[in-house]
């Protein structure tokens, strides 16, 4: 999954790639040759007393040495943005896909798992291939060439080579075998802790109202204890490792100097050679643990690509179509046949067999009691899921047919909760349609009767509004958002229980300026309250998914038991009447 998710997404950056590979290539060789100079300087030099050797030899090691600083600055630097530009590309690719989910895809991932998998998984993904670039790529080639290099200094010697690398080879591998597993608990812990705190970040009225800190403290401090003891567990494997490889490169040190003294006093090693062999095993042995540093990366690299993939490679459910419809030659009239859905795996459906009319001009109520399927209909017309039976019909198209576009500007919906952006009021009104004049903001705060208290607000239309519309009373965000939908002036207005916190004298007075606004649309408005929807021209009746009654309020106090129970759970018999 690592390799694949880097392949895909490094493909664009070859030239700077091979820009990295070719300046590291050169480091490696000037920091390689540098030992062999310097046995040079002791053998030819120093031993023989040839200042001028010394001295010559000394300036071709400076001038070197300044290649290999200015290859690694340079090798460092298109490495860094390289693996930061794999790291922006990963997130788009993450964003542009969940952006594309239906409910079903976000709600089987969960938020707080999006939010990591978009930030901390990919952070560890862009951190390996930044380590990848700047020291893995140095390894194999220092390695190799620190092989080569020993070899040509001491055959006899470098037969230690064949003990040392295979025992720093086996530990590290050991330990890694055992991270893997740990890292992958890791990333489930940090979603955990991410979803707790969500939580109660955002629950946190809630939680105050029924004095339930202690309970909720108690609740993250597990979390945090488990992500403490799988940390502390990988530390401890990360800790044991460092020890051991510096265990095996100081033996190694001691044993070549044991033997390259006993070759030097028989006459078969000179003391220069034995100084660059001792360098040459130091490089090896750092490649080697430069590659154990990064290996301590890859497992939990590798199980982020896995959770990165996962998203990358989930399809939405809702599926733009391949032809689509970008014109409509009806306006405003939505049709349900015989719809049904069913979530994955569930045995029963949450809708079936539901038939409803709206026409432009008429107001189209639901009503039901909690769980009936009311929030599931509405949100199947502008597709936020699709219908698993039956079809829907905007204007006489299947949404399924229908240009995303085409379709987002003949519907709008208002959300049973409705969601502010931060911004000011005029950036979240503008959000439908970002070319509207104040006089069109104005004229739609007026309709929802969210004038007046936006006058108060200092700033006016340039008001601060927090995110999710914290610093607004409930009411005032209901009011915000059917003002943002009458902005756009869509043909097709769906609200979602949008006037539940609002007091009877608000409503009415909405309710009034909404009939005038919208005579030529088709409104569907699904409600709780019966005042909300009594005057309705059409009333749809839903019982665990399906319709059981339609008509008039009069028509169905007559003939439906079901709506007769949900009016007078609510009003008296002569208040119905």
């Amino acid at each position: 999954m690592l390799i694949r998710l880097l392949r895909a997404h490094l493909r664009p950056y070859r030239r700077p790639l091979a820009l990295v590979v070719a300046l590291q290539f050169v480091q490696t060789l000037a920091t390689l040759y540098l030992p062999t100079l310097n046995a040079d300087i002791i053998d030819k030099g120093v031993v023989k007393g040839d200042t001028g050797y010394i001295m010559s030899t000394g300036g071709v090691m400076l001038a070197i040495s300044l290649v290999q600083i200015v290859c690694s600055v340079g090798a460092v630097y298109f490495g860094a943005r390289t693996s930061m530009a794999v790291g922006r590309d990963i997130r788009a690719a993450i964003f542009t896909r969940v952006q594309a989910f239906s409910a079903r895809e976000v709600g089987r991932f969960g938020t707080p798992s999006l939010i990591t998998r978009t930030t901390n998984d990919v952070q560890q993904v862009q951190m390996l291939a930044l380590m990848t670039f700047t020291m893995m790529v140095a390894a194999p080639i220092m390695g190799v060439g620190g092989i080569v290099l020993a070899l040509n200094q001491n055959v006899t010697l470098s037969s230690l080579l064949l003990v040392i690398v295979p025992i720093l080879g086996l530990v590290i591998g050991l330990i890694i075998t055992r991270m893997r597993s740990l890292f992958r608990l890791m990333q489930e812990r940090i979603d955990t802790i991410n979803r707790i705190l969500r939580e109660q970040i955002t629950g946190v009225r809630v939680i105050r109202a029924f004095v339930r800190d202690a309970p909720e403290q108690r609740r993250f401090g597990t979390s945090n204890t488990e992500l403490l003891d799988v940390s502390l567990a990988t530390g401890r494997l990360m800790a044991f490792m460092f020890p051991l490889v510096m265990l095996v490169v100081n033996v190694s040190s001691v044993a070549v100097l044991w033997f390259g003294g006993h070759l030097i006093s028989d006459g078969s090693m000179k003391v220069g050679a034995l100084t660059a062999f001792l360098s040459y095993l130091m490089q090896i042995l750092m490649s080697v643990m430069m590659a154990t540093f990064m290996f301590m990366m890859v497992p939990r690299a590798e199980v982020c690509a896995e959770r990165i993939q996962e998203v990358l490679e989930t399809e939405s459910s809702v599926v733009p179509p391949a032809d689509p419809v970008r014109t409509l030659n009806v306006h405003g009239h939505l049709e349900l046949r015989d719809v049904e859905f069913r979530f994955p795996g569930a045995e029963e459906p949450v809708l079936s067999g539901v038939d409803l009319v709206a026409r432009p001009g008429e107001i189209t109520a639901i009503i039901g009691s909690t769980g009936s399927g009311k929030t599931t209909l509405l949100n199947l017309v502008p597709r936020l899921m699709d219908a698993t039976g039956g079809t829907v019909l905007v204007d006489g198209v299947d949404v399924r047919e229908l240009d995303p576009v085409t379709l987002s500007d003949a519907v709008a919906l208002v959300p049973q909760k409705p969601y502010l952006f931060s911004g000011t009021v005029a950036s979240n009104l503008r959000y439908g349609e970002p070319d509207a004049t104040d006089e069109d903001l104005w004229h739609a705060l007026e309709i929802a009767q969210a004038k007046d208290f936006v006058e108060r607000m200092e700033g006016r239309l340039d008001a601060k509004i927090d995110q999710g519309g914290t610093n607004v009373s409930g009411g005032q965000r209901q009011r915000l958002a059917i003002a943002r939908a009458l902005v756009r002036r869509p043909e097709i207005y769906l609200f979602d229980d949008s006037f539940s916190a609002l007091d009877y004298a608000t409503d009415a007075a909405l309710r009034a300026a909404l009939a005038a606004e919208t005579a030529d649309a088709t409104v569907v408005i699904v409600a709780q309250r019966v005042s909300t929807i009594r005057h309705a021209d059409r009333i749809i009746v839903l019982d665990e998914g399906r319709v059981v009654g339609t008509g008039t309020h009069h028509e169905l106090m007559d003939t439906n038991a079901t709506y007769r129970e949900i009016v007078l759970s609510q009003l008296t018999e002569q208040e119905a009447a």
